[in-house]
């Protein structure tokens, strides 16, 4: 049995992606120009390299994929992640309010992107006969 969701539903869910793709492609982008600075803020977290290309994959390629819809649930699991170690290593003692509060709410749309998936409205990369959403 397959439920059929309201359009305006669908068109939440993008909104949701537009959001959090466009904020991830930004500060994905601001990660790659500045590689070295990046590289030793990881370090100064006690995070090993690889994490500082991991996080830039998934800021960058992520965001990209879920503005447009595809393995949009895979990558928006990983920017949950990238959110719960943000904010248990950089932003926790700052507080809620003027500390974390941006990577919450950022934790939030992603993980209702994995629960929801991308909805109807996305870039089809090929059909191959599969008209489901």
């Amino acid at each position: 049995m397959s439920l059929k969701i309201p359009f305006y539903q669908d068109a939440g869910l993008l909104m949701i992606r537009l959001g959090l793709g466009i904020v991830f492609i930004a500060h994905g982008w601001s990660k790659w120009q500045s590689l070295v600075e990046t590289n030793l803020f990881f370090s100064n977290l006690a995070l090993p390299v690889w994490t500082v290309y991991l996080v830039i994959f998934f800021e960058l390629i992520g965001g990209l994929a879920v503005v447009f819809g595809w393995l949009a649930r895979f990558f928006s699991f990983g920017l949950v992640i990238i959110m719960i170690v943000a904010i248990a290593k950089v932003k926790l003692t700052s507080g809620f309010i003027g500390g974390y509060e941006f990577d919450f709410v950022l934790m939030l749309m992603a993980l209702s992107i994995v629960l929801a998936g991308s909805g109807r409205y996305k870039m089809r990369l090929a059909n191959w006969g599969n008209n489901s959403y």
